[in-house]
Parts: structure tokens; sequence; C-alpha cells
């Protein structure tokens, strides 16, 4: 945890002259919210196993989820609506539709205002043109002179007013009938599917609770909502392609989380009553059929006896 916080602090350290959005600012702890919940609930798990018994740990179990769940949608909403990556924990920057087209060469034109002197540079400019590295270099020394002619005590009150002085233009995200009423459809299948998937592991939790983990109930709910959850995203996708439509489209790292949570899927094998049913005798078969093998019976006994012992915690495979 105390690592997890270092990072952030590191990675999010603004540099002198650069603003930050309230989407930003709002959003990064946010995250670290999530990512210390989720270094936080094996733990919570284990003490409360010990303190209140087998039966009585899922209430604290859903108090981490309603938690984490109330933190995801906040994150959801702050975003603008967009995918949640990692379930929150990496912030969604990518737009699928910022990339201009490859034939448009209007951009080389456009003038870069120098702030030494106030010199209109080309942005498509040669810098080994000689032209081009003589402007710079003089760019580059007047500069440099403002900064020596400039009193210490002047340059501290700038930059302080450049920290504490909010951008002209502050890029608001969307409402959340705004956001539906420009998507469409689409956009409401979207905000359900992420929902979904943001509510799945409390309603887990919640139904464990009620009906004990020997129960194909919470099982089959769970499974049943992360399919009608990935369904309806899909049928955005498939809406979209169909259509042609440039409007909501996802962008490679949406595509990447997708794949992700498919691959999650994987996690109901371990979980009960699956898997004392099937998983567990699939597994202590293998390991009686490899347990003469010198080596690799060996291997396969250890790994067995970690999946099992895995298998006994909810946070190493709720996939939350």
């Amino acid at each position: 945890m105390v690592t997890t916080v270092n990072e952030h602090i590191i990675e999010t350290t603004p540099t002198s002259g650069v603003h930050t959005s309230s989407a930003e600012t709002s959003f990064l702890p946010l995250s670290l919210c999530l990512t210390l919940l989720r270094d936080l609930e094996t733990l919570i798990e284990v003490v409360a196993e010990q303190l209140c018994g087998e039966d009585k740990k899922w209430n604290l179990i859903a108090l981490t989820e309603a938690a984490k769940v109330c933190v995801r949608l906040a994150v959801f909403r702050t975003t603008g609506y967009k995918m949640l990556l990692q379930g929150g924990e990496t912030e969604n920057l990518e737009h699928s539709d910022d990339l201009s087209p490859p034939g448009n060469m209007g951009h080389l034109r456009k003038p870069i205002q120098n702030q030494g002197l106030g010199v209109s540079l080309p942005q498509g400019l040669n810098s080994w043109n000689l032209e081009g590295r003589a402007m710079s270099a003089l760019s580059s020394f007047g500069q440099n002179a403002r900064m020596v002619s400039e009193p210490t005590w002047l340059r501290r009150v700038q930059q302080q007013q450049a920290i504490l002085e909010p951008p002209a233009n502050i890029i608001r995200n969307p409402s959340l009938s705004t956001f539906l009423s420009e998507k469409g459809i689409r956009g409401g299948l979207f905000v359900t599917g992420e929902t979904m998937f943001v509510l799945r592991p409390l309603i887990y939790v919640l139904l464990v609770r009620k009906y004990g983990t020997r129960s194909w109930f919470p099982w089959f709910i769970s499974l049943a909502v992360d399919l009608i959850g990935n369904s309806m995203l899909s049928a955005t996708t498939m809406s979209q392609d169909n259509r042609k439509d440039q409007h909501f489209q996802f962008s490679k790292s949406e595509k990447d989380e997708l794949k992700r949570r498919k691959l999650l899927w994987v996690l109901y094998l371990m979980r009960d009553p699956f898997f004392s049913k099937y998983t567990r005798r699939r597994l202590e078969s293998t390991q009686k059929t490899v347990e003469p093998v010198p080596i690799v019976g060996f291997f396969a006994e250890k790994l067995i006896e970690l999946l099992i012992g895995a298998q006994t915690r909810y946070t190493y495979m709720s996939g939350s």
C-alpha cells in the first residue's frame, strides 16, 4: 500500500505551467482508492474469517464490494461515462476519433507562438534547415535572457499564479442524460453493460451470503450477469460495424479490456460449487496421473496444492 501511494505521488506530480482538468484531478484519487481497496480486500477477508467465522465473513466482504461499487460508479461518472479499464484503476485517455486523416497536411502550416520572443514558427519546420536552426537558437537565447533578467521572486510569483489560476477553457464531462441523448440506444446499452459489470461482484457476494457457497444459484446468476452485460457491449460493437457509424467507437485499450473481461470467465471454473464437483476432481486425477514422473509429478503436486489453497479465498477468484 505504501508503494502504491508512493507511485501515485510520483506519477501525478504536476509539472510547472501544466494545468489539469477537474476530471483528471477527481479521477486519480478515486483510482487510487480502488487500488488500495484491492490491496486490502484479502486482508479484510482473512481477518473477518478469524474474528467472525466462515459464514459471517461475507458481511465484511459485502461491505468491501459495496465500497468498490460506489467508487467505480463515481469514476464512471467523472470520466464522462467511458469504459472502466482494469476495473477503474487505469485512466481511460484514448479516443478513437482523435486521429486526423492521413492526407490532411494543414497542421504543418499552423504557427506555434513562442513564449520567449513572440516569434511564430511553422509547426512542420525542418530543424536541420539553416533558417530553422537559426530561429530555434534565437528563441532559446531570448528565453534564457528573459529568465535571467527577471528576479527570482517574480518568477516564483508567476509560477504560483500559474498553478493557482484555473485554465481558461475547462472541458466538462457530459451528464448521463446528455450522454444518452448523444449516443442513443447504443449509449444506453453501453451504460447498462458497464453498470452490470460493476454490480456483478456485489450481487454474487450478497447471494453467497444468503444461500451459501454450495448453492448453484449465486454461481448461475453471476454468470448470467456477466454474459448479459458483455452481450450488451458486443451489441454496441456489432451495431457500429453494421451501420459504419463513427459516432460511437471503442478504442484499442477498450477492446483489450473487453478481451480481459472474457478471460476472467475462466475463474468460474474455480468457484464453488463448480470447483468442488468438477474442477477439483479433474485436478486430483491429473495429479495421480503425473505423480510417477519424477520432476513433473513433484511440480504438478505443488501447483495443484497452490490452486486448491487459493480457491478457498474469495478475493483470489473474484475477478473484481
